[in-house]
């Protein structure tokens, strides 16, 4: 299959200016000469556009002015023959390309077929394939920033490094091992320094995974509290709209409502939801319990209760059910008066998120953001640098490298025989591979790529 020629739709539906087709292949200068009419007469020259017409490969018949240049093998995204061609971005146009390039001999991609053989043929490493989806998918100009840096590849080629010191101690063990007589033990103090220096690299590697992590899939975030708190006026003023109906009335909010924004790069995927309290009203009833569905599935919970009364009985219910949470705690309505917030302030002495203020007052929203930050991810600035681990999936391989090569070190530092080192060694240069694809299984594979669309 990987031997066929592919073409699809690389820009995104609807009507633009320009849409681009890419076929890449073994045919791929084959397909395009046979739906594209150059202008000029001339041999594909590499990275050179050109211009011509879109033609139906059936009739002949030309269908769009069009722009077209071609990336040979080796030096493409895929390894391949690829060629894009430029068409205008009406639905018409963009369709009858696609299907004048499927007409000479292309096919349908997989979702993520043009990235997988740039994997396949060592254009990219397994985690820079990762952070094309990222990059694809980033929301913020941060969370950009650090796709591209992981798309740089800094990962793979520290793991490589990691991986090749690993093997060439394996090498001097087992020789060892295989011939006692003719070769020396190896330096067990060097190959601890090695051990440690990898480990203490890991770490690091680790240290940023939170963050990294943060910017690639957002936060999960869940305004929550009784009724008529201000969980509403919340919600308006952190994405600077009126996004959610703002009343007096209690249980105006009856279903859970959804938006996003973005803090320090991070996205926040916000949901207002209804009052937590007991009520007669079925509608309401069914807002409380997707209120609650939600809490549920949190990664972080904005409580909002009115500050300015007596915590009573729905205040404190509230309180009570998101206990255990990480949670921020927001007194709201200071401006009315701070009775409740003196209150919960005294109730929550442990609490190390705790807002009191108005969400009206910019200045106490400015301060929400700041623990928001702090909650999440530790508040410091975020350092796209140092945002390399990404994916669940590369976190839990790097821990087991990481236990891998303390097993290791104990070894060393028990003075057992070195032979039972190799075992160790070879568990971590696995793991490591998995970051980077030398060991991945096809199923692995098979899921990292259908986070992508069909034309990259």
């Amino acid at each position: 299959m990987d031997s066929d020629t592919i073409a699809a739709v690389a820009t995104p539906p609807g009507v633009s200016a320009v849409a681009v087709v890419r076929i890449s292949g073994p045919r791929a200068l084959a397909i395009a000469d046979g739906c594209f009419e150059a202008a000029r007469d001339g041999a594909w020259r590499a990275q050179r556009m050109r211009r011509g017409w879109l033609i139906d490969p059936r009739s002949g018949e030309r269908i769009d002015d069009a722009l077209a240049v071609a990336f040979l093998a080796p030096h493409s995204y895929t390894g391949e023959d690829v060629v894009e061609l430029h068409v205008h971005g009406g639905a018409g146009v963009v369709n009858s390309c696609l299907l004048a390039a499927l007409a000479c001999g292309a096919r349908a991609p997989e979702a993520g077929e043009f990235t997988r053989r740039a994997f396949v043929n060592g254009r990219i490493d397994l985690a820079q394939a990762e952070a094309v989806a990222d990059l694809i998918s980033a929301e913020s100009r941060i969370a950009a920033k650090a796709a591209a840096v992981r798309l740089d590849g800094a990962v793979g080629r520290e793991l490589r490094r990691s991986r090749d010191e690993l093997l060439a101690a394996l090498v001097e063990i087992e020789a060892h091992v295989d011939y006692p007589d003719e070769v020396d033990a190896p330096d067990g103090a060097a190959i601890s320094r090695m051990l440690r220096a990898q480990r203490a690299r890991i770490a690091e590697l680790l240290a940023g995974a939170g963050v990294a992590q943060a910017l690639r899939d957002g936060v999960e975030c869940v305004i929550a509290g009784p009724p008529n708190a201000g969980k509403s006026s919340l919600l308006n003023a952190l994405v600077e709209a009126e996004r959610a109906i703002v009343s007096d009335i209690p249980g105006t909010t009856r279903d859970v409502i959804e938006d996003r924004v973005a803090v320090d790069g991070v996205v926040l995927r916000l949901r207002d939801t209804a009052g937590l309290r007991a009520t007669s009203d079925v509608i309401e009833a069914q807002g409380v319990e997707r209120a609650r569905a939600a809490l549920a599935r949190a990664e972080l919970v904005l409580l909002v209760i009115d500050g300015s009364k007596p915590l009573g009985v729905d205040e404190r219910a509230a309180i009570a059910a998101t206990d255990g949470a990480r949670r921020i705690v927001i007194a709201n309505k200071e401006d009315l008066g701070d009775a409740g917030a003196r209150e919960s302030r005294d109730l929550l002495r442990s609490e190390p998120a705790f807002v009191a203020g108005s969400v009206l007052d910019r200045a106490c929203v400015t301060r929400i953001r700041a623990e928001i930050a702090r909650a999440a991810w530790g508040g410091d600035a975020i350092d796209a640098n140092a945002a390399l681990v990404a994916s669940r999936r590369q976190e839990q391989a790097l821990a087991r490298a990481a236990a891998s090569l303390e097993d290791a070190m104990r070894t060393i530092d028990e003075r057992l025989p070195s032979d039972l080192l190799t075992a160790d060694l070879r568990a971590a240069v696995g793991a490591y591979g998995e970051v980077t694809g030398e060991t991945v299984t096809a199923d692995v594979l098979d899921g990292i790529f259908s986070r992508f669309c069909v034309g990259k």
